[in-house]
Formats: C-alpha cells, structure tokens, sequence
C-alpha cells in the first residue's frame, strides 16, 4: 500500500471577512432546526422544525456553494435517507438513490443500512463529492451533489474490515458507527476515517487501498492495541492551517498525531493532563480556525457504568493552547451543578470569526454558544428533541 504523505505546507490565513450573517445548523432525535444571526450573535431567529419526528443525524452545508444543504435522516416510513436542499432548507427533495449496501462479492453476509450518520463534502477541486459513513459501518461517495451514493467496497466488502468492525458492535448504544470522515485539503486523494469500534484508517489513493492508523492509542481492560477491533475512536479533527496535525477525542483518552511531512503513525495521548477528577474521556473534539496549538474537548463521565453526564453534574468545556501540554477549564455561564447532560460527537463546533465562538449542543435539547472562544456561554435554546450534531454555516 502507498504511505506517501503530503508535505505541501499550507500558509496560516488570515482572519476571514466577517460574514454578514451565520446560521447554526441543530440537528436531533426530532428533526432540524436552523437558527440565524448577525455576526455580532447576540440575537437569534428560528428556522424550523423540518422533518418533525424524523432522526436526522447531521445537516451539512455545503460551504462551496453556500447555499446547499444535507440532511441524513431516518424515517417511519422511507427508512434511512439523505434530503437535499438547494435553497438553504426552504425546499427539499429526497436523494434518488441513499447510500446502501451492495450485494457482497464473497463470502460475506449481507448487510442493511440503519442510518446515515456522517457527512463529509469532498475536496474544494471535486465540485459535487461527498462522502457519507452508516451505521453499521460503512463509507459512500456520491459525485452528483448527493443525490445518488456509491458503496466503497474497499471498507464495505473487505473480510478484513468487516472482522475489524465486528467486536465492540454491542456496545455502541445506537449502534456501531464509521464517522470523521476527513478529505485533506492538499490532496483530494488523502482521506481519514474513523470507526466506533475498528479504528482509524487512512489512504492515499481515494480509497482503493488503506492502512491502519492506531500506533500510540490505547485500550479498555486485556484488549489488544495492536488489532483495530478494539480501538474506539469517538472523534477525528484536522487542523485547517496545518494538515499534517491531527486530533482525536477517543474511548479512551484524548491524541495528538504530527507528522510534519515526515510519515509518523504514532498517536500521542495528550489528555494526561486533564484534571484526574475530570479525565479525558469524551465524544466531541473541536480544533481552532487557525490556530492549531487550540482545541477544545468536552468531558464526560467515563466511570465504570458509563453514565454519559458531565462529570459531577457540572458540564464545562476545556481548551489547550499549547497542543494538550496544559487545559483550563471554561465554564463561565453554565451549570454550576446538577447539569446532567452531555454532547455527542457532532453537537459541538467553532466559527471561524477573528474571535471565534464555540457552539454545542445538548442531550437535553439545550442549544449554547461560548463568545470569546468559549470564555462566556449563553444559552439560546431551550427544550429541543436531544440534540445529534451541531454545525455552524457563515453565509455572505
């Protein structure tokens, strides 16, 4: 298999002009919502409920266009599907063909999509790529904007990844989950993905082939670190103004991955240094704009029966700004005590503004953004289905 990295350096950006509008794209158990404010974000306006009742596990927009917008969705009646809107969630149309599995070319047993739970838009140069992971796992590729998906049989009828997905498949509570679907912006080519459980992979060749990516992480109790059925990874994060570094948020503990141009597989666990009462056991990892020694974790309780509440019923962001050699703890404006809740893997993300503002979202349906990079936090919504993914769009 190819291990050739890209080593081309991408120059740190400046700060963007300030879009004149922003729209948070939420995500839940019961539909979506979008919610629409100036750039000062200080007042918002709802756009929704769509799709009522339906399970829509994350509503991208389309950043190439700034106008196209996708919806994964599961319903009563038309089962796991993706909806696209061309007009910023004023219409939608469901995709002609969903990602679905092919019928195995061996010896395999069949398999059925539960749900869409991932959506990646491809590289800035492929116009209507995107990707897509499900539940159980698997990785499509649609080139017409998404309205019709192709299975990757590489990751899909691989007997060797369908025996690496096959472990810890009962202990994902909805079900085992191929996501971070990550397209490098140097090379269309490269992509990353993690599995939960299997690991994380990587390719160079626009997924014919892959590798295992899972040197340095670690695992519960006897497991074998060297075998990705044990490996969890919960989130992946590229850094936007230097690709060869990597983040990650896993079952067990929180990594860093450099490279710099050099081939270097080894993940470093960074999350040591979290508060011992707080641990580095979470779902979501959220990197800066452009600062990659920035990233911010939101922690859970990791005890034993993995109750999935902020630990101690006091939720709180944490930040490095040194790439996870220190964190401090942000909590100013939420829950002092008996918040017991937490985020999912999507449910929190960051503008890119000159002072970026984090956005999360609840397990009780709570909607929150933190001004001045998470120092502040200001609830905006209130009693929403719980609350699946979290993205924010900045619109002209």
């Amino acid at each position: 298999m190819s291990t050739r990295i890209a080593t081309a350096k991408v120059s740190p950006a400046p700060p963007p002009k300030p879009p004149s509008r922003l729209a948070l794209l939420v995500a839940t158990r019961k539909g979506a919502w979008l919610f629409h404010s100036d750039r000062k974000r200080q007042a918002w306006s709802v756009d929704g409920p769509h799709f009522l009742g339906h399970v829509i596990s994350t509503l991208q927009l389309d950043s190439r266009d700034g106008r196209t917008l996708l919806a994964a969705a599961k319903t009563g009646h038309l089962g796991p599907t993706i909806f696209r809107s061309a007009n910023l969630g004023r219409t939608w149309k469901e995709a002609q063909q969903p990602p679905a599995f092919a019928k195995p070319t061996n010896d395999l047993p069949p398999r059925a999509v539960d749900h869409t739970f991932w959506l990646t838009q491809g590289h800035a140069s492929e116009r209507d790529t995107w990707y897509a992971g499900t539940s159980p796992q698997g990785l499509f590729r649609s080139t017409d904007g998404g309205n019709t998906w192709a299975p990757l049989a590489s990751v899909n009828d691989s007997a060797e990844f369908r025996e690496w997905m096959g472990t810890v498949q009962d202990g994902t509570p909805d079900g085992p989950k191929l996501h971070s679907i990550i397209v490098d912006p140097r090379d269309p080519a490269h992509l990353v993905f993690g599995m939960s459980g299997g690991g994380v992979h990587e390719s160079h060749d626009a997924g014919q082939t892959w590798r295992m990516l899972i040197q340095g992480m670690e695992v519960f109790e006897n497991g074998d670190s060297s075998n990705p059925s044990f490996h969890d990874p919960h989130c992946l994060r590229q850094c936007p103004t230097r690709p060869d570094r990597l983040y990650q948020q896993n079952h067990c503990g929180i990594y860093r991955l450099d490279r710099s141009g050099q081939p270097g597989d080894s993940w470093q666990r960074i999350g040591r240094k979290m508060p011992k009462r707080v641990g580095d056991i979470g779902f979501p990892m959220v990197v800066h704009p452009r600062d990659p020694d920035t990233a911010w974790v939101f922690p859970m309780d990791g005890a034993t029966v993995w109750p999935r509440t902020a630990p101690d019923g006091r939720p709180a962001a944490y930040v490095t700004r040194n790439a996870g050699k220190t964190w401090q703890r942000q909590d100013q404006g939420l829950p002092a005590s008996q918040g017991w809740w937490t985020i999912k893997r999507q449910a929190m993300t960051v503008d890119t503004q000159p002072v970026p503002a984090l956005y999360l979202g609840t397990t009780s349906g709570e909607l929150w953004v933190g001004h001045d990079e998470g120092a502040r936090w200001v609830n905006i919504a209130r009693h929403l289905p719980e609350i699946y993914s979290v993205e924010v769009a900045e619109l002209a």
